[in-house]
């Protein structure tokens, strides 16, 4: 069943339920992206399985999340149960066999994986406003906090980084205003309520170093398999906002990086988003046509991208145009949201004379899906009711001793449980702002009066009443009033706002979604 350049799919079959044709997705197409679609229940965790294994075989690195947590047993060998034997022989597949495939599994929280961390440059502007649902006016001060400290040489890679910028903003809002245009103290309040739920909702974990390497998810093991990068986000999908940006940025990391191949034999590395749906609800135009270009574009990079979803409705027009191979598991028709969903799925189709797509789709048992891949030179092939073909792995999730087991040989084992916290924009303003206090503080006693000599040379007697008549006047200290420590801060601040100003920084060029070009 198994052809050399080829992704094994399953086999299709005819109208009267005999077996027709073995399905494949032709490897030098893969970079060509796809869709995967269905109802919950219907095979799709499978179906995406299958894919990475196939790939993995063929040298293709894979990233994908693991939502639901059975998706970690693509690390274990296969088991003989009993559907997974029944299908194989259904379908034909003679070449069938069970293996384990190199997984490196990775977890924004660090518990069932390596940690994945990123710093707020790499993040970049864009991304950060998504991820923090700016309005803007406040997109506008995120992007303001940015060229600030690009020009001023302040690292932003933590939460406190950033925080300690915007404190900074607020404190020098009308200075600043002038230069880089309106900030509003009501703004700055805003986003730093905003990074308050995103830590507690676990975002601190995710930025600060060491941040991850895209070549780590790019390795190939010495007998030539791909490794299968598995994202835990069973807990994250509790943050779906952090989860969809967490991937895009991901997405566009890979596209600055990877340098241009045009179309390969193979793919460099094949990314599949799961639930993609969260990575459009609620998107700004802007933010959609970034994803869109981004799509477009990284196909030349050698990069497939393949969107899991319930619903081909959840991924826009402008970005499903760009997906060449489907496949299209059981959607149900209750409502008319859903009866729209199926017609769209089946006009995206290259018509089959044997069955009406709009028909069989409604009625697609489980592991069962129609499938269109590209083929010849890159049009779509005639859709195909095809039944799946078994996982070669573990059809179910890893137990913890065995996940464990395998992050403890892991290639990246050591390389990200650690934090590094080195001095950033945090620790610079800090220490800016102390040197300036100080410098305040030895200038104001500099300048304090000495204290008189005693007047008269006359000899005066205690309690005769005039040794407070002749002594002197000394001026009665001034407390300390509010007043004044306001100034020491504000001169500390203006002493940082005029070493950010006369410093050339670095060039920074940030990329296609506000990400730094390292």
């Amino acid at each position: 069943m198994l052809e050399d350049g080829k992704l094994y799919i399953g086999t299709s079959r005819k109208p009267d339920d005999t077996i027709n044709k073995g399905e494949y997705l032709d490897f030098k197409f893969g970079n060509r992206h796809g869709l995967v679609t269905g109802a919950t229940g219907t095979g799709k965790t499978v179906t995406l399985q299958i894919l990475a294994e196939s790939f993995s075989n063929a040298g293709v690195p894979v990233f994908c999340a693991d939502v639901k947590g059975d998706l970690s047993g693509i690390g274990a060998i296969g088991e003989p149960k009993g559907w997974v034997t029944q299908r194989a022989e259904q379908i034909g597949f003679t070449d069938f066999a069970f293996q384990e495939f190199p997984v490196i599994f990775w977890d924004l929280y660090g518990e069932k994986g390596h940690r994945v961390r990123t710093t707020m440059s790499e993040m970049g502007p864009l991304l950060l406003s998504r991820l923090m649902s700016a309005t803007d006016a406040q997109e506008g001060v995120i992007n303001i906090a940015f060229k600030i400290a690009d020009e001023g040489g302040l690292p932003l890679l933590d939460l406190k980084d950033f925080q300690a910028m915007l404190n900074y903003m607020a404190e020098n809002a009308s200075a600043l205003s002038g230069k880089y245009g309106l900030i509003s103290k009501a703004s700055v309040g805003s986003i730093q309520r905003e990074l308050l739920i995103l830590e507690q909702q676990g975002a601190k974990n995710f930025f600060g170093e060491p941040a991850l390497k895209v070549s780590d998810i790019m390795r190939t093991t010495r007998d030539g398999r791909g490794a299968i990068s598995v994202l835990a986000a069973d807990k994250l999908m509790m943050n779906p906002r952090l989860y969809g940006t967490f991937l895009l940025w991901l997405m566009s990391e890979l596209f600055e990086e990877l340098p241009e191949i045009g179309d390969p034999d193979k793919p460099k590395l094949v990314f599949f988003f799961d639930e993609a749906h969260l990575l459009f609800n609620d998107a700004p135009k802007v933010l959609l046509e970034r994803i869109e270009q981004v799509v477009r574009l990284i196909r030349s990079k050698g990069v497939g991208v393949y969107f899991v979803t319930q619903n081909p409705l959840d991924v826009p027009e402008t970005v499903l145009a760009q997906l060449g191979n489907r496949i299209q598991h059981a959607l149900r028709a209750y409502t008319p949201r859903e009866q729209k969903a199926v017609k769209t799925a089946a006009d995206t189709f290259r018509p089959n004379p044997d069955f009406d797509c709009a028909t069989v789709i409604t009625n697609l048992g489980t592991g069962e899906a129609l499938v269109s891949t590209l083929e010849g030179k890159g049009s779509p092939s005639m859709v195909e009711r095809t039944l799946i073909r078994p996982p070669s792995s573990r059809a179910g999730p890893l137990t913890p001793a065995e996940r464990a087991n395998i992050m403890s040989i892991s290639p990246v084992a050591g390389q990200y449980d650690e934090d590094i916290d080195r001095e950033s924009a945090y620790e610079i303003l800090a220490q800016r702002a102390a040197k300036s206090t100080q410098q305040a503080e030895e200038s104001r006693e500099a300048e304090a009066p000495a204290p008189a000599a005693p007047g008269g040379s006359r000899w005066t007697l205690p309690g005769f009443g005039d040794d407070d008549a002749q002594a002197p006047a000394q001026p009665k200290p001034k407390a300390r009033s509010g007043y004044q420590r306001e100034s020491v801060a504000e001169a500390a601040m203006k002493s940082v706002a005029r070493t950010v100003a006369s410093s050339l920084g670095r060039a920074l060029v940030r990329g296609i979604l506000g990400s730094l070009k390292r």
